[in-house]
This record gives C-alpha cells, sequence and structure tokens, in this order.
C-alpha cells in the first residue's frame, strides 16, 4: 500500500510529503510536472528561497530525519494515461490532492491564463476520480485542498459543509453556493461539485479540504536543513498578502493598506495546513473514512490592517523601520467585513493550533531576512500599483 502525494514540489504539498512519510512506514509516492517552478519564472519571479531540486530533497530527507519511504514520479495529471498508470502500478490507500495552479491573480491575466487554469485544475482532478473508479481503487481515500475562496464573502457566518435551504415550508440539505470571485477559485468550486458527485456515483470516500490563505516559511521537517526548505513565493501572482507585505517590509517599502483595511480573510499557518492534511491521510489507516466531509482548514481570520500591524511589529525585533500606509482602494469591495466561518470539525481534527500568525510571521521575516537580495532584486514583482511614479508606471 502507498499514498501519494500530488502537487509534492509545491509550497504546501512537498512539507506534507515530509510529515506523512515520518508518520508511516507505507511508501509515500510524490507527484508532480514542476510547474509551479515555470509559471512563478513565467511572471518574471522566483521563490525567495532557493528550492532544491526534487533529487536533493529525498536525499536530504533521508540523511536528516532517516526517511527512506519516500519515491518520486515526474507526470502530469492531465495526462488520464499517465493517471491509470501511477493508481495501478502503486495502488495507493489515500491520495492528498495538493496540485493545481493555485493563483487566482494569475488565472486573471487574460483569457489564455483563465483557460489553462481551469483545463489543468479541474482535468487533473477529474481524472484522479475516473481513475480511481475505472481501476477498482473506489475504497481510496482521496483528499483535496480546495480553498475557502469557494464561499466568498458572505454577510453570515459560514458552515463547515452544507447548509438547509428552506422554500414553502419544506427544507433539504444543500451544498453550500459557489460564490467565487476568479477564474481560479471557481476551478475550486467545479472541484467541489465534482468531488461530491464522484463519491455519489463511485462511492469514493472524499475528504474536501478547504484551505484557508496560508502564511509561513517552515515546518518542524523543513527547518532542519536548508535542502529541505519549501518555497516562498512574494510575487504579485503567487504571493499571498501576508507574504508580499513582509517582502515589503524587508526591502524597505511601506506596507500599503487599501481602505481601511479592516476586513478580515481567513488565515491558516503552514505548520497547521501541514497538520491536517497528514492526519487525514495517516489516521485512517484501519478504517475507511467518512464517505464525503468538507473540512474548513482555518484557524482564524486576521484583519487586513492587522497583518501589516503585526508584521511592522515583527520588523522591530529585526531592527526594521516599517511603515504602514494606508492608500485609496481599488477594489470594490466591503472595507469592514467581518469573515465569520466555522471551524470546529477541522479544530477536532488537529486538536490544537500549533503556529499562530505572529510566530509564522516572524519564521517569514527571519528567512526573507537571509534572503534579502532576491527579495530586492525582484522588487519590482511586488510592489503595489499605490507606489506608481508620476508617469503612472511602476518603479
Amino acid at each position: 500500500m502507498s499514498i501519494l502525494v500530488t502537487g509534492a514540489d509545491g509550497y504546501i504539498g512537498w512539507p506534507t510529503a515530509l510529515r506523512i512519510a515520518d508518520r508511516t512506514d507505507e511508501r509515500v509516492v510524490l507527484v508532480d510536472n514542476f510547474g509551479r517552478r515555470d509559471w512563478v519564472a513565467g511572471v518574471g519571479s522566483t521563490s525567495a528561497t532557493p528550492v532544491a531540486e526534487m533529487e536533493r530533497r529525498i536525499e536530504a530527507a533521508e540523511e536528516v530525519h532517516g526517511l527512506r519511504n519516500l519515491s518520486f514520479v515526474y507526470g502530469d495529471l492531465v495526462d488520464r494515461a499517465f493517471v491509470d498508470q501511477i493508481l495501478r502500478v502503486h495502488e495507493p490507500r489515500a491520495i492528498v490532492h495538493t496540485a493545481a495552479q493555485p493563483s487566482a491573480p494569475y488565472s486573471q491575466i487574460n483569457g489564455e491564463r483563465a483557460n489553462f487554469t481551469q483545463h489543468n485544475n479541474m482535468q487533473a482532478t477529474r481524472n484522479l476520480a475516473f481513475g480511481l473508479a475505472e481501476n477498482d481503487l473506489a475504497d481510496t481515500h482521496l483528499i483535496e485542498t480546495t480553498t475557502t475562496g469557494i464561499y466568498g464573502a458572505p454577510a453570515f457566518p459560514i458552515p463547515e459543509g452544507g447548509a438547509t435551504m428552506y422554500h414553502e415550508g419544506k427544507e433539504s440539505p444543500v451544498p453550500y453556493p459557489a460564490m467565487a470571485g476568479s477564474w481560479y477559485h471557481m476551478t475550486k468550486s467545479h472541484d467541489a461539485a465534482n468531488l461530491r458527485l464522484a463519491n455519489t456515483q463511485f462511492d469514493i470516500p472524499v475528504s474536501d479540504v478547504r484551505t484557508a490563505i496560508t502564511y509561513g516559511a517552515e515546518t518542524e521537517e523543513t527547518r532542519a536543513d536548508d535542502r529541505l526548505k519549501t518555497r516562498f513565493d512574494f510575487d504579485y501572482y503567487f504571493g499571498v498578502v501576508a507574504h508580499r507585505f513582509a517582502a515589503q517590509a524587508v526591502a524597505g517599502y511601506p506596507l500599503t493598506v487599501y481602505g481601511k483595511g479592516e476586513q478580515r480573510k481567513p488565515f491558516i499557518s503552514l505548520e497547521d495546513a501541514v497538520e491536517g492534511l497528514a492526519r487525514l491521510a495517516v489516521d485512517d489507516v484501519d478504517d475507511r473514512p467518512a464517505d464525503h466531509v468538507v473540512y474548513n482548514q482555518v484557524t482564524r481570520p486576521v484583519a487586513i490592517v492587522d497583518i501589516a500591524e503585526t508584521i511592522a511589529d515583527v520588523g522591530d525585533e529585526f531592527d526594521m523601520d516599517v511603515e504602514v500606509a494606508h492608500v485609496e482602494n481599488p477594489r470594490d469591495e466591503d472595507e469592514t467585513h467581518q469573515m465569520e466561518i466555522e471551524n470546529q470539525r477541522y479544530m477536532d481534527l488537529i486538536g490544537e493550533q500549533r503556529q499562530d500568525f505572529e510566530s509564522g510571521m516572524h519564521d517569514v521575516m527571519q528567512v526573507l531576512n537571509r534572503y534579502r537580495d532576491t527579495i530586492v532584486a525582484h522588487e519590482d514583482r511586488f510592489l503595489p500599483d499605490a507606489l506608481e511614479d508620476e508617469d503612472g508606471d511602476a518603479e
């Protein structure tokens, strides 16, 4: 038996694979086509942390952590024949599916990127679902990282799973409505619907892990050796807001908060996200997991202005003079929206939060300080429109 981790070269996929391998004697098969490296390079950016080649990563995992159960397969999940082959050869007990084009801004660049994102993400998930069903592997636990971005920003609390619809005195449970705001987020909305259908039609046990904005540069496993570091993107297209703010601080630019910045977004640390996925993959060895379960993989919402002020405070520890600047908001959004999202099922899964936002950003600033030259060399990739010069061009 084995466990497959797709997208295993990625920000979440790589540290998740390490943790799973540390907690099981089963073979952990890593799958990737290194697409993330190409996409980031294509927008003129790079990971702040040097990302070792997969062979060196696996060698380091064995040398540093004694992990001898990792192996790697290069391939593209959009290729149905490749998916069928890895499923037939490895017969996985569980699949942790983190492979995707993960950037909303990238998907919004133009129609070509939107089409690529939708085809890439949804085709891969469908191939896995049909591959399991048609290769007599319907008991395989399919764990996918979708996103809390599926939900949009409603004015009422978001449930962890479905909702109840009432009409003309009758009621029925229904999936929570998809209100995604980008072509990327729509792929995850469709994935969530397709996974529900795969469970209904093929009886595949599915964990739909709706992962919040993920922050952090290290996990227990990656901090042990530089060869084990996961990637860290800080550019406009692939870096999340907390990481872009941290890069601005390291490069000596003010942290630009649009408008009031009181709108809250759901967040989770890399350490906590990895823990949740690893437990789902490893804890159900002897029992078939529940048929279809939604987890809101989030620890708490954080306001944009609080993100900036926390980074400024952490910056003081590194002798940085970080300014927080409020600028006119170019976006049509509620600057005071208070995100409420239920997460009890997910918190029951991990037991307790392992890293809070402040300590996570301390890790980030410590890592980015080491690679400040890389940040400064690519500062044009993360500077916001608010820092444009008089001619309107990004400086």
